[in-house]
């Protein structure tokens, strides 16, 4: 969901700007699953421009002071999650931890990293939301430990049908600060697409993986 429909706008913009998204219809990208995609989204860019990457952190903090007041840890999902985490609970004051994808392999082989207590009241930051299965392996890791989580805040989500669905179903509310509408809505204002771009860029959130067979059999 977005918080804030002017924020969504200012967000989706910026990251338009530092080419953190990028849109591309006619030479899709490659995901790492396989699927192919008219958009990718890296909001790891933004950490190398301070004015988008304070904006972005105060925009988190608030989010998480105005919906989760009583948050006492602040968790990081690796990779991308784990920078913005650490701005966020350096600016609140609160322990930060982060949730790595898969237990280490050596050593005390953690899956979180940091000082985390049961029952503590954690809020997980994720940069990005896709079909939120590994955002969600983080709410479990959490969860397993005997913490509780509030809820979920992050940059920017896609919107798919399914990541509705994931969250639902594990009953963890999520936060974004922007998505998908509000990106194509600044992308076609600002002539970062075409109007033909934007109907495929439509089409491809409607069904992803069928936009993505129709690509691969061209």
């Amino acid at each position: 969901m977005n918080y804030n429909k002017e924020i969504a706008d200012k967000i989706a913009l910026n990251l338009l700007e530092i080419k953190a998204i990028k849109l591309d219809a006619k030479n899709p990208f490659t995901w790492a699953s396989g699927l192919r995609s008219p958009i990718y989204c890296d909001n790891r860019v933004a950490l190398s421009f301070p004015e988008k990457r304070t904006f972005i952190k105060g925009q988190l903090t608030r989010v998480i002071k105005e919906n989760y007041s009583d948050a006492e840890v602040i968790a990081g999902v690796a990779t991308a999650g784990i920078p913005q985490g650490a701005l966020v609970a350096e600016e609140l004051g609160l322990p930060f931890v982060y949730i790595r994808s898969s237990a280490k392999a050596h050593g005390m082989t953690n899956k979180i990293e940091g000082k985390l207590n049961p029952s503590q009241k954690t809020v997980v930051i994720e940069d990005l939301v896709s079909t939120g299965k590994s955002s969600l392996l983080a709410v479990d890791a959490i969860r397993d430990s005997g913490a509780d989580v509030l809820g979920m805040v992050a940059i920017f989500t896609y919107g798919l049908e399914i990541a509705q669905k994931n969250f639902t179903e594990k009953n963890c509310n999520l936060i974004t600060l922007s998505d998908y509408d509000s990106m194509i809505a600044k992308a076609v204002s600002n002539k970062y697409v075409s109007d033909e771009d934007e109907k495929s860029l439509l089409e491809w959130r409607k069904d992803p993986k069928a936009w993505s067979d129709a690509v691969s059999d061209e």
